[in-house]
């Protein structure tokens, strides 16, 4: 590690923040590493069982809000949010009101962001490095225990809303990757919460997830049921899950910072393959050669084919009854899935039923 003064350090911290802002990164902060109370409630989300069947989440015992024992060596994190609301995509909520289309995460509409910011973030890492020589450093984008929106709201990015996001003045429609170093830089200040009163979040959740404010059962996210989960998603959510088919975003949709959200500036999300308004038969009808060339390089890639499958075939099911609907679900009532045999068996009886004289 280098021998630098503290006026160093602190020169040393505002010019990683304009590096990270040339690199496209929306805020830059600094952030210490003592986690103690975030810690606490980590465990005892755990002893809920809250994390379902992520058992990632308890893997690494308290390396997770320990960035020391994780990366020895570890003083300070710099943490950095790069914004990625689409300009180019169809409405949101136009999207989410049209049963007959597929419903994707916002962030999920475009490149990869694990790629995007691990590779902005080592080129911040670099670009210090040719100031300082070399220093003590890891890079993480979702790719280790790291308690990311904890040590976020630390560096003053935004404070963690009720729905358990981190939330800023100009909305929550970003990203989060961090660098952990050995360099002592000064941390920057957390910034005040100002949800107030407000419970949009929690009032619109379809699946009623944010069982309190700054309380989420992962079990019943639609985000977890879609994406985390591997094989069967509980019958009594399948309905509210709605034509969403990767992930969910009406706690944000509905947060009222979110009008002040601005188009991210990283042409990396621009929309992909249409999948801003794609109907769900043409989804549904893709194979596993169409499906794996459609999402190279995107994050969609985390549910795998055959919850892609599962998730279409629930959204189908709750689609208005149509016969182009049926035969589409006809024609895989044998998939060599027992996954995605059920949620098709299910989704034909919701069909039928709503034909009339169903």
């Amino acid at each position: 590690m280098p021998n630098l003064s503290a006026e160093q350090l602190e020169r040393l911290a505002d010019e990683i923040k304009d590096l990270g802002r040339d690199l496209g990164f929306a805020k830059i902060g600094v952030a210490a590493i003592d986690l103690g109370p975030d810690e606490q409630k980590l465990e005892r989300w755990l002893e809920l069982e809250r994390h379902g069947t992520m058992s990632y989440m308890e893997r690494h015992g308290r390396k997770r809000s320990r960035p020391d024992e994780l990366v020895p060596g570890t003083v300070r994190v710099i943490s950095a949010r790069m914004s990625y609301w689409p300009s180019n995509a169809r409405d949101a909520r136009d999207a989410l009101a049209d049963p007959t289309t597929g419903y994707v995460a916002r962030y999920a509409l475009g490149r990869d962001y694990h790629k995007v910011m691990r590779t902005r973030l080592q080129r911040l890492a670099d670009a210090v490095a040719q100031r300082i020589g070399d220093f003590g450093y890891r890079v993480f984008v979702d790719s280790a225990p790291v308690l990311e929106k904890a040590l976020a709201r630390d560096a003053g990015l935004g404070w963690i809303g009720k729905h358990t996001n981190l939330l800023d003045r100009d909305g929550s429609w970003f990203l989060l990757g961090e660098l952990y170093t050995d360099l002592p830089l000064p941390p920057d200040a957390p910034v005040t919460e100002h949800c107030g009163s407000c419970r949009a979040c929690l009032d619109v959740c379809p699946t009623q997830a944010i069982v309190a404010p700054y309380e989420l059962d992962a079990r019943r996210c639609i985000s977890y049921l879609t994406i985390e989960l591997r094989g069967t998603i509980p019958e009594p959510l399948r309905a509210a899950i709605g034509n969403r088919i990767f992930g969910c975003d009406d706690c944000q949709l509905f947060c009222p910072w979110n009008k002040f959200a601005r188009p991210t500036p990283v042409a990396d999300f621009a929309v992909r393959h249409g999948l801003d308004g794609a109907g769900l038969v043409e989804l549904f009808a893709w194979s596993r050669e169409e499906w794996e060339t459609r999402t190279a390089g995107s994050a969609i890639r985390r549910a795998g084919y055959e919850g892609w499958l599962r998730n279409l075939a629930v959204a189908l099911g709750n689609a208005p009854a149509d016969a182009r609907i049926v035969n589409a679900l006809a024609a895989r009532a044998d998939d060599a899935s027992a996954v995605v045999r059920e949620h098709v068996r299910w989704a034909l009886e919701r069909q039928r039923s709503s034909q009339p004289g169903g």
